[in-house]
């Protein structure tokens, strides 16, 4: 249970290789996590070596058209910034893992309300997937980033990848390179609210 507290967000890595083995331990826990109506539409794909630069390389072009020819996401250029920080995060992780909703569609469809439904129970679903893979990796003196940012270059990395589900986001994955203590949180008042 300590390791819902100790935990943080890592965005410096050492350059040391993770095992196999220890990866696929991390991909347990998040298998284990709960789902909607036990249709864990979590998969995950692992990169590392050349074909995670592959991969980066091709965020990257996504990360440029959306800045300076045609962006996706027009009202959160905003986020562009960090996302160009985060890609060099993800240069520089050993492992970077995306995350998909073997469900979804691509974000830029139109759902009907039932499938909206059903969309946000998979992502929840896959929200408590990711946050056991983060809490292993910590177990086994691991850093991670979970990254949303992949949305500025969905386009590109869809196609790199082949497919026709739902790409959620990445978690970055290595031997940390930073103790970062931790950030704010909220007060419990602002969160949370009785009616009894």
């Amino acid at each position: 249970m300590n390791a819902i507290y100790d935990r943080r967000s890592i965005r410096k890595f050492q350059n040391t290789a993770i095992s196999r083995e220890t990866i696929i331990a991390v991909i347990e826990a998040g298998r284990a996590a709960p789902s909607a109506k036990n249709r864990q539409p979590w998969k995950y794909i692992v990169f590392a070596n050349s074909s995670k630069r592959d991969l980066l390389d091709k965020m990257e072009i996504g990360l440029n058209r959306e800045e300076n020819i045609y962006p996706a996401l027009p009202k959160s250029k905003f986020g562009l910034a960090d996302a160009k920080s985060t890609l060099k995060v993800m240069y520089e992780a050993p492992v970077i893992i995306l995350v998909l909703n073997t469900n979804g569609t691509s974000p830029f469809i139109p759902l009907d309300a039932d499938a909206r439904i059903t969309e946000i129970c998979d992502t929840l679903s896959i929200g408590a997937s990711i946050q056991n893979i983060l809490l292993k990796a910590h177990e086994f003196g691991l850093g991670t980033l979970w990254i949303a940012n992949t949305c500025f270059a969905y386009k590109e990395l869809a196609e790199y990848l082949k497919i026709d589900c739902q790409l959620i986001g990445a978690i970055a994955l290595g031997y940390a390179g930073e103790c970062p203590h931790q950030r704010p949180r909220k007060n419990i008042e602002e969160i949370m609210e009785f009616r009894f």
